[in-house]
């Protein structure tokens, strides 16, 4: 049997870094932990020293409700937060402060959903909960995960803001996680709740489950982009024990990426395991309408909304109006680069084509591109005015984008200004006919040969030759002219 031909359910816990927010979640410390010295980004707070208490951050609250009301979710109007116990390195104190649904735990919000289009097919999945946690520490295996004979630990990410999202197992195939993972990330980052771009800043694990069979967590999948990656070889490694008569167990299994593959960490534990019960340093925190409205009031514009706008008033069609909006720093890009150059339609375009093409070469996001909106629009006016032509401004895209230099800057060294001198362009085509005598013959019975000719006069001019100005002189010489 095919892969396809058996049912898949995944559900994703995603974990996302509340690093637009200057303090950790409990106390004062950075948020910003990268590029620090191992465990200097600390204090008895994030380390769960004895006699520490923490005192919760209210603009995580903040951002929380924000995500919960992108995603359609009920909000608790009362929540409070509660120990999660596991003996685990990352965490000194051995408890994370998280939150529960059950046991009389109450998360931020609930009961939501994220809707997104996937081969034209309309999808919503379902969110569980989202609720507000703790970062643990960051657990290095200096050799590898299952080779290395020791670990490192950094605790200067204890303590960081998360949310965790929790779907239902709705995800039915790894291009359905993937599109529920760039949706949600241009959520968060037209909400301005986090940089999507920072390592770690999206975490996930993954249940999957293969024809029914049991569910298996694969964690340690450090990225969004690598989120695809791992579900494609769980769901391909417990489809083969199937199709070989076995069955899967209930385990716990760690993505490594190094080697493209899960590898099995523990049986997973129950939820009885992790001994939850209420954080009695934290009291119970209690939401009000008015408060609530004043969060709802400050959200941002999100990516559906901006793409109806996006439709309205630029005329794009829908498709490229949600390719742009998917990443908020393309979509930034775009409204950035019309107010220089007031031409909507073509410069989605050459976004779509020649700036996505740089971006998927280069491995890079847009904000790191050496063509900025300005020069995009430069290079457009160029182009506009007949200086350049549009094949050749595709050749000074790239090389703006390899050097940093400005549109005219590399136009003027590389000398590709457009030539629209008729007796140059004449003495080039004459030459071209010299060459080619049995081309012009048949030139001149057949009326698409010709642009083999224009074709070989562009070549000859590296594309500088005005278009219009070749045909012209062409057809004139095969006229007699």
């Amino acid at each position: 049997m095919a892969e396809s031909d058996h049912r898949v359910m995944i559900g994703l816990e995603v974990h996302v870094q509340l690093n637009r927010l200057n303090t950790k979640l409990f106390c004062g410390c950075r948020a910003e932990y990268q590029g620090l010295p191992p465990n200097t980004n600390v204090c008895p707070v994030c380390l769960g020293l004895p006699g520490s208490l923490p005192v919760l951050n209210k603009l995580a609250v903040n951002h929380a409700i924000m995500v919960a009301k992108a995603l359609n979710c009920t909000i608790s109007r009362s929540f409070n937060f509660v120990r999660k116990n596991y003996f685990y390195p990352d965490m000194t104190k051995n408890f994370q402060i998280s939150q529960y649904e059950k046991a009389g735990g109450v998360p931020v919000a609930h009961s939501g959903w994220l809707g997104f289009a996937n081969d034209s097919l309309e999808r919503r999945i379902r969110i569980r909960r989202i609720q507000i946690e703790e970062d643990p520490g960051r657990l290095e295996h200096p050799e590898g995960i299952g080779s290395s004979k020791y670990v490192l630990v950094d605790y200067n990410r204890a303590g960081v803001g998360l949310l965790e999202i929790v779907t239902e197992p709705d995800l039915a195939s790894p291009d359905e996680a993937r599109v529920f993972i760039q949706k949600l990330r241009s959520v968060l980052e037209h909400l301005g709740v986090c940089d999507t771009s920072r390592e770690g800043a999206i975490r996930a694990d993954a249940n999957v489950s293969v024809d029914g069979g049991n569910r298996v967590e694969v964690k340690n999948i450090s990225s969004y982009k690598e989120i695809v990656k791992a579900i494609e070889f769980e769901v391909l490694r417990q489809t083969k024990i199937i199709e070989a008569g076995g069955s899967v167990s209930r385990e716990t299994r760690h993505w490594v990426e190094a080697k493209g593959m899960t590898i099995s960490s523990r049986q997973k534990e129950e939820e009885q395991d992790y001994r939850y019960f209420p954080e009695p340093d934290i009291p119970v925190v209690s939401l009000d309408e008015d408060a609530l409205q004043r969060i709802f009031d400050s959200m941002p514009e999100l990516p559906d909304a901006r793409a109806k706008r996006f439709v309205e008033q630029y005329g794009l069609k829908s498709y490229d109006a949600n390719v742009l909006v998917l990443d908020k720093g393309l979509a930034d890009y775009f409204e950035e680069t019309v107010r220089l150059y007031t031409n909507p339609k073509t410069v989605a375009n050459w976004i779509q084509s020649e700036i996505l093409r740089q971006l998927n070469e280069k491995k890079i996001e847009i904000n790191q591109l050496a063509v900025t909106p300005g020069y995009l629009a430069e290079m457009l006016h160029m182009i506009e005015t007949g200086e350049i032509s549009g094949k050749i401004g595709k050749r000074v895209l790239v090389e703006v984008a390899n050097t940093g230099l400005p549109p005219r800057v590399v136009v003027e060294r590389l000398g590709l200004t457009r030539i629209a001198d008729v007796e140059f362009i004449r003495r080039v085509a004459e030459e071209v006919f010299r060459e080619n005598p049995d081309a012009v013959e048949d030139a001149k019975r057949d009326q698409e040969a010709v642009n083999y000719l224009i074709g070989q006069v562009m070549k000859k001019t590296r594309g500088r030759a005005d278009p219009e100005v070749a045909n012209k002189v062409v057809r004139q010489l095969l006229n007699g002219g």
